[in-house]
């Protein structure tokens, strides 16, 4: 209906046809780049999502998107009551209720349920926020009563059931909220004052609606109230919304110091076991290692980096390792277990302090990975690991190693790189029984040796899932860098041009990779 005014109000002019087109235009836009932000509720796996925060941020989404679509619907009906208006005005050149065809609340075509309007749902399937708005007015000097076609849809009436009087109004709320509308009633029929009001009521569906109430006294021409009218909005969906974020943030706020705690456990965790040098080593340090000083060809000059995941807050179960062993001998490994967390932090501990124990006692690598799977298969939190385990004699210059499961080291000599051939070896934990072999393999001063784990390329770039803007598994890619190899000095330059090649990507997973150059 059209709005009564006040006797100190003018009236104001209709919205231009071009300006609510713009502003509808933006309210789509913005209702676009809210869905390309929005979560996803399953995850890559398709589960349903159960971390906290993922499902407080897609609740704060599905609000906005809400209150767009609801502003989406408004501004369509001002829109179409705008047209109507000025399609009357030129040809009865009058403003009168019989230009809003005939309806006389005025709230245009297209509202609510109304036939050849916008349905109660929303494109996507989901009620809008504010699924319905009505207008009523209740004539103090008549009795009369007029509804819009809304309000009789947001009451579950009927056009033959008719409209509430105000007296007939407190029945339907909430013994609770009906103080709060006598008291907004009251301070509008007698001292004049807007209604601005949220109440529920109970529909004859047993159904409970919160309904927001705005509303204006009428005034005649000496200022008294002559009628109130009202807008009264069905704001039920917007409160489920806000209730449901406001759980899911205080389960968030309950939830986040354990979580931040079991982060912070599982960082140290793993800042403690892995090598405490970092960047580059030289093993065995200056010709150190219990074979002289003729023993200084043949040493090792190592370099490693850790590469984090972007998809995971909390410290996975990789490692890298070089360990200088009795007899001037050096162990290399890498690996990692399954999952992130605590849980995965201590198992890589374990296993990584069985691999130090075990090849100080001078077990070989192919019995060593035995050992570690037993060791897994036989733990009170079962994981899958991987890992590759090298031992390097720099006397005879030779390489034996094994391997779970895991990627094998690529070997760099003259300019050009290939994968080593890998023996036998299932993961580790996998069955309780499993053979591992070994292979052995004779170095040259200035090969190079790259020692890395499964999660280096990107979820992208890995077999099956496309090659991503660099093209190539981590091997091929890793391959394509011999180049660059054969021009670095030093170990630690080698390391740099790695993270150059795979630092940027959307890692899933942590990384590891270590780097050995045999020094002439």
């Amino acid at each position: 209906m059209p709005s009564h005014l006040d006797a100190d109000r003018t009236s104001s002019q209709p919205p231009e046809r071009g300006a609510l087109d713009a502003l509808i235009s933006q309210a789509r836009h913005l209702r676009g780049g809210i869905d390309a932000v929005r979560p996803r509720a399953r995850d890559a796996d398709g589960e349903e999502s159960e971390d906290p925060a993922r499902r407080w941020r897609r609740a704060l989404c599905d609000l906005a998107v809400h209150q767009l679509d609801d502003l989406g619907e408004h501004l369509g009906q001002l829109r179409a009551g705008a047209s109507a208006r000025a399609e009357a005005d030129s040809e009865a050149g009058t403003g009168t209720a019989e230009a809003y065809g005939g309806d006389p609340h005025g709230t245009g075509p297209g509202d609510g349920d109304r036939e050849g309007g916008r349905a109660s749902g929303t494109e996507d399937g989901r009620a809008p926020l504010t699924g319905r708005a009505g207008s009523a007015e209740w004539n103090l000097l008549t009795d009369e009563v007029s509804w819009s076609p809304e309000l009789y849809a947001i009451f579950g009436r009927t056009a033959e059931d008719g409209p509430l009087s105000l007296d007939e109004l407190p029945s339907w709320v909430l013994p609770e909220d009906q103080p709060l509308l006598a008291a907004a009633v009251t301070d509008c029929l007698v001292d004049g004052r807007p209604i601005d009001r949220e109440l529920r009521i109970m529909r004859p569906d047993t159904a409970v609606r919160s309904l927001h109430l705005l509303g204006e006294p009428v005034l005649d021409a000496q200022g008294a109230t002559a009628a109130m009218w009202a807008v009264i909005r069905d704001v039920s969906e917007l409160r489920r919304s806000e209730l449901a974020v406001r759980e899911i943030r205080e389960t968030v706020r309950r939830e986040r110091p354990p979580a931040q705690a079991e982060r912070r456990l599982a960082a140290e965790l793993q800042e403690s076991v892995l090598p405490p040098w970092r960047g580059a080593r030289r093993i065995p340090p200056g010709g150190t290692g219990g074979y002289g000083a003729e023993g200084r060809a043949g040493a090792l000059d190592v370099a490693s980096h850790f590469l984090p995941s972007a998809m995971s807050a909390m410290a996975g179960g990789d490692w890298y390792d070089a360990l200088e062993l009795p007899g001037g001998a050096t162990l290399l490994s890498a690996g990692g277990l399954t999952g992130h967390g605590v849980a995965a932090a201590s198992g890589m501990a374990t296993l990584l302090g069985a691999i130090r124990g075990m090849a100080l006692a001078g077990v070989a690598p192919e019995a060593l990975m035995g050992h570690l799977n037993r060791l897994l298969d036989g733990s009170a939190q079962p994981a899958l690991g991987s890992a590759v385990c090298c031992r390097y004699e720099p006397r005879e210059r030779t390489l034996t190693w094994a391997q779970a499961g895991h990627p094998a080291p690529l070997l760099f000599r003259g300019g050009t790189g290939r994968v080593l051939s890998p023996p036998e070896g299932v993961l580790l934990g996998a069955t309780p029984v499993a053979a591992y072999g070994q292979c052995t393999e004779v170095l040259r001063d200035g090969d190079l040796l790259v020692l890395h784990t499964d999660g280096l390329a990107p979820q992208d770039e890995r077999p099956g899932g496309g090659t991503g803007r660099h093209g190539g598994t981590a091997p091929e890619r890793l391959l394509a860098l011999a180049p660059h190899f054969s021009e670095g000095q030093s170990a630690r330059e080698c390391v740099r041009r790695v993270v150059e090649e795979f630092g940027s990507g959307e890692r899933e997973d942590d990384a590891c990779v270590l780097v050995a150059r045999v020094s002439g």
